[in-house]
């Protein structure tokens, strides 16, 4: 009878330290599981001496639009003067207005949805067809080109733009050629003039990447907006607002983790300036 009752307190005991050990590890497990998830960071907003520079609304995507230069090809010596230019556009329309361009508040080309070429980073010209004929100087330049939507909003994916070396002219053949693989910054936005409340209230700030990415850990964009410095991190479009009328300035740098310039002739775009008046 004795050992009866030893065996079955035993029993009970062992049931009892198995049903705790089981429960401290559920609790373990429930612990593990309510771990907050840091929320995502906030949008970049900074203003200075009353200017306010901030990342742009959301705009529609083309993940798979794709822009191509058909002509001139590679290695081709152009004549100085006039040429044309022949591009094949994929999965984009140009001539279109840009699905929900009234949302963004800022100018916007009532043309539509176009091709900016950028020669050697001077200002962009727009063409809403894709073969056009521009002037190209004597010597080696470097092309951009890429998709813009209608308030000219670059299209920034791989496939959306072209990075071509252009010769114009006999005697060139001892320049030095481009580093294609080369970091690169182009200044496309903001650009000429800008009238009335609808287009000097908001202004698009925008600019193009090629062979480098930002990051609050690695290159950074410096904007010198009316000799107010903003540190930009992520390659977005942005909005400056608070501009007065009149003229206006700006000027990008391409810097480096350590907010050194980071090398390259296009990297500092220079002042560029733009004018706001009243309607």
């Amino acid at each position: 009878m004795k050992n009866v009752i030893k065996i079955m307190l035993f029993v009970a005991v062992a049931t009892c330290l198995f049903s705790c050990g089981g429960n401290t590890n559920t609790n373990v497990a429930k612990t593990k599981d309510t771990i907050p998830v840091p929320p995502p960071p906030k949008p970049y907003a900074e203003e200075v001496n009353g200017i306010k520079v901030s990342e742009a609304p959301n705009s529609p995507e083309f993940p798979d639009a794709k822009l191509q230069l058909l002509s001139p090809k590679k290695d081709t010596v152009l004549k100085i003067g006039n040429n044309k230019f022949h591009y094949h556009v994929e999965n984009y329309t140009l001539g279109m207005l840009t699905e929900g361009y009234y949302k963004m508040k800022c100018a916007n080309s009532m043309k539509g949805q176009h091709i900016h070429y950028i020669l050697d980073n001077t200002p962009y010209y727009a063409s809403y067809d894709s073969v056009f004929e521009r002037p190209v100087p004597s010597g080696k330049h470097l092309l951009l080109s890429f998709l813009s939507r209608s308030y000219h909003e670059s299209i920034k994916n791989q496939d959306a733009y072209t990075l071509t070396q252009l010769v114009a002219g006999k005697g060139t053949d001892t320049l030095k050629d481009y580093d294609m693989n080369a970091p690169y910054l182009f200044y496309s936005r903001p650009k000429g003039e800008y009238k009335g409340e609808a287009e000097t209230k908001k202004l698009l700030l925008d600019f193009y990447l090629v062979n480098t990415t930002l990051s609050p850990t690695g290159n950074r964009v410096k904007a010198t907006v009316n000799g107010n410095d903003f540190i930009l991190t992520k390659w977005v479009p942005y909005m400056i607002e608070g501009l007065p009328m009149g003229d206006n300035k700006i000027t990008l740098q391409l810097l480096d983790k350590n907010n050194k310039p980071v090398p390259g002739i296009f990297n500092d775009s220079g002042e560029r300036k733009f004018v706001l008046k009243e309607k």
